[in-house]
């Protein structure tokens, strides 16, 4: 099983499939399956049973997930990147491979 570098709360662009192109946050990552839901991205229909909390039911809108390799970060002018990890002061933190900055 392959590292995860992304985060929740990472700015990121969809590279891959229905929802290419679009940008979103990061809400919740599942390592075991290597998958994370993006806020606005990869978006399916739900069919509710009428519930005490919800008494009309319906058809409700919400987001999948997305694999992690369909995923790039996008840096803070907008342009997607890799990331890659530094040793800086005795810290080990995550780095921008396009513009070697700090994330």
């Amino acid at each position: 099983m392959s590292k995860i570098k992304l985060k929740v709360g990472d700015q990121v662009r969809v590279l891959a499939g229905e929802s290419k192109g679009k940008e979103g946050r990061i809400l919740k990552i599942s390592k075991d399956k290597t998958r994370a839901i993006v806020e606005g991205a990869n978006l399916v229909k739900k069919h509710q049973k009428p519930s005490a909390t919800n008494p009309q039911g319906g058809i409700k809108e919400m987001e999948a997930t997305l694999h992690i390799s369909n995923l790039s970060l996008l840096t803070k002018d907008g342009k997607t990147t890799r990331v890659g990890y530094q040793m800086q002061e005795g810290k080990k933190v995550r780095i921008s491979k396009k513009t070697n900055e700090v994330i």
